[in-house]
């Protein structure tokens, strides 16, 4: 199972920003999804970097590893390891 969050419509509001990061990943772990796919859209980039410190400053630990998509520099992928 891939779960999927697309961030441009709560680009510009931090606090819903984080309660949805919050929500798919919690969601993730719960379901004990495979990914999950992030779309920060491709900009300049600075929503990407915040999402990222997000991640390493919350969930570190909780994920197997992080993948930054080469073909479309807009999506992030979030790997769990599920035995």
């Amino acid at each position: 199972m891939r779960l999927k969050l697309d961030l441009h419509h709560i680009f510009s509001d931090g606090r819903a920003l984080d309660e949805a990061l919050h929500g798919i990943m919690r969601a993730a772990m719960d379901k004990r999804a495979q990914a999950v796919e992030i779309i920060p859209g491709k900009g300049s980039g600075q929503l990407k970097k915040s999402v990222l410190r997000f991640l390493e400053k919350n969930y570190k630990g909780r994920f197997h590893r992080i993948e930054k998509d080469d073909k479309n520099f807009g999506r992030i992928f979030v790997h769990f390891r599920r035995e």
